[in-house]
């Protein structure tokens, strides 16, 4: 029988994934013979997958993209990669969403056990790995920034409380970006690097191929040193839109697999809904890095073939 490691974070989703370990743990038995791993400390997941990941076949995860993040960064460093069984119970769960992976915590087990595997891009920054965000400027460190007792208990709104407390005193981003084709140099109200086609619950690009070893990079300008008026609207437009256009006056989109970025040593950084550090960094993407299992591949398709 293969093998299979159920790692879980308690505190996410408000709590609900303890009391549902038996039954999930019930279910996978059905296929696998199963080990569970209650995260006890931050990185604790992360440290499991170092020692166990090699030696299993199926990692089934819950919790939030945070939590996400955790599992790709250990399962890069892995010579032999476990598949992966994600049941999202975070407050956003953007992957999730972008993958069509269910929230309800049953019927995610069961598509665990009867989907199909999608081999999904990844990228590195630095010496760090992501999965769908990379991003800095207004708005990007609420995920991070929020109190873990608000979210448990206010979810989505949390976030939107904290976002309005820092919308007119955030400084734009000063950075030049570097790549093939040329550079481009200036401040801007946000930088965001999407792999993704939800964002902060936002569907921004439903047209993303998540295995296709590209990132868009949205960069929206702001004209001064502290983000205005003008530039939280054309932010507030972007998220509601989404990339339904390209370059206009206020924003640049690039498609790209690798450059790098220059910016103040101050410039803080939110890879996937984690705060990183600051500065520079160099950024490329590693097609089809990971395998996490989905509903359907078609159903995937078949979303960006009606769009197109």
């Amino acid at each position: 029988m293969e093998k299979c490691l159920f790692a879980y974070n308690p505190l996410s989703g408000k709590g609900k994934i303890v009391k549902k370990e038996k039954e999930i743990v019930k279910l996978l038995e059905e296929k696998y013979q199963v080990e569970v791993c209650q995260s006890q400390y931050p990185g604790h997941i992360g440290d499991m997958i170092l020692e166990k990941g090699e030696g299993i076949d199926l990692l089934v995860v819950s919790g939030g993209d945070g939590t996400l993040n955790e599992v790709v960064n250990s399962c890069m460093r892995l010579s032999r990669k476990p598949k992966i069984g994600y049941i999202p119970t975070g407050t956003v769960n953007d992957v999730a969403h972008s993958l069509g992976i269910p929230r309800d915590i049953k019927k995610a087990v069961k598509n665990i056990l009867n989907g199909q595997v999608f081999a999904h891009d990844v990228f590195k920054m630095n010496d760090r790995y992501g999965i769908y965000v990379c991003c800095s400027g207004l708005f990007t460190e609420t995920s991070y920034a929020t109190n873990q007792q608000q979210k448990k208990k206010m979810g989505k709104i949390a976030y939107a409380l904290h976002g309005a407390k820092k919308i007119f005193t955030t400084q734009a981003v000063k950075l030049k970006l570097t790549y093939d084709s040329g550079t481009l140099e200036g401040k801007y109200a946000i930088m965001l690097i999407l792999n993704s086609r939800s964002v902060a619950g936002f569907m921004i690009n439903r047209r993303a191929r998540l295995n296709d070893g590209l990132v868009d990079v949205v960069l929206i300008k702001s004209k001064k040193d502290k983000v205005n008026f003008t530039s939280i609207c054309s932010v507030a437009m972007f998220f509601l839109r989404g990339l339904r256009y390209k370059d206009n006056r206020s924003m640049k989109v690039l498609e790209l697999d690798k450059f790098h970025i220059d910016t103040t040593d101050d410039t803080v950084i939110n890879l996937d809904g984690e705060k990183i550090g600051a500065g520079s960094f160099d950024f490329e993407v590693i097609k089809q890095g990971v395998e996490i299992i989905v509903p359907s591949l078609k159903n995937l398709d078949k979303k960006i073939e009606k769009i197109n």
